[in-house]
């Protein structure tokens, strides 16, 4: 079963926000999802304890570097999905995740430090395929990065400029972005779902929704374009 690695080296690049967003978005449509909480700060743990968790979807933040990669492996044993949420700066944990990982998702705000950030990010990737591909040189570990918290309106220059850069140097990118919106600060707030938000109490919630479940449908699709990718390279 897939296991999807959120990894930003840069704090507030909205990474626990989409990490959080895919599993509830995927445990709400019926499948099960491990979530790992590795961030020092817990995050999801403690947005788990508002008690609007999902039924399918179980968290798990007793991880260390020394254990996740092991964690990772038995939770991918029972759940149809494993997501997990990396701390932003610990090199070792981040690499030893990644080397478990089907796909990585590297979320990042749309201006020039963060892409620059975002840069190593893509060399922790490609340390991991060069590791790989010494015995198996077709090997690629599929990646794209997601812009968070931008605007609803208008795509700022910067975000077109780096969307071009990326472009320039083949790194993937989602059509869909995060926008920048209220419901997505509520989950924390509240302690809710997207779904489960208040609409007296914040606005455009069902936006926020239909954002949410366009991101985890790309998702979808990418896992089932590099999987049918590896079929055809197998044959």
């Amino acid at each position: 079963m897939p296991v999807i690695v959120f990894v930003s080296p840069k704090g507030g690049a909205g990474k626990t926000t989409s990490s959080l967003a895919l599993a509830t978005t995927v445990a709400e449509k019926g499948a099960t999802v491990t979530f790992i909480d590795a961030d020092p700060n817990r995050p999801v743990q403690t947005w788990g304890t508002g008690g609007a968790k999902p039924e399918k979807m179980t968290i798990i933040s007793d991880v260390t570097e020394e254990d996740i990669a092991d964690q990772i492996d038995e939770a991918a044993r029972s759940s149809a999905f494993v997501i997990v949420d990396l701390e932003g700066t610990a090199a070792t944990i981040v690499a030893h995740a990644i080397s478990e990982a089907d796909f990585v998702i590297v979320p990042t705000q749309g201006s020039q430090l963060d892409a620059e950030q975002a840069g190593r990010a893509f060399r922790l990737i490609r340390a991991h395929e060069r590791g790989i591909q010494k015995h198996k040189p077709d090997y690629r570990l599929p990646y794209a990065v997601l812009f968070t918290r931008t605007s609803v309106a208008i795509q700022s220059r910067d975000t077109s400029h780096i969307r071009r850069t990326f472009a320039d140097a083949n790194i993937p990118v989602f059509k869909v972005e995060l926008n920048e919106r209220a419901a997505f600060k509520a989950m924390f707030s509240y302690r809710q779902t997207l779904s489960g938000l208040g609409r007296a109490e914040v606005s455009n919630v069902d936006k926020a929704v239909e954002n949410a479940e366009a991101f985890a449908a790309e998702v979808l699709q990418m896992l089932r374009e590099h999987q049918e990718t590896k079929s055809e390279v197998a044959q």
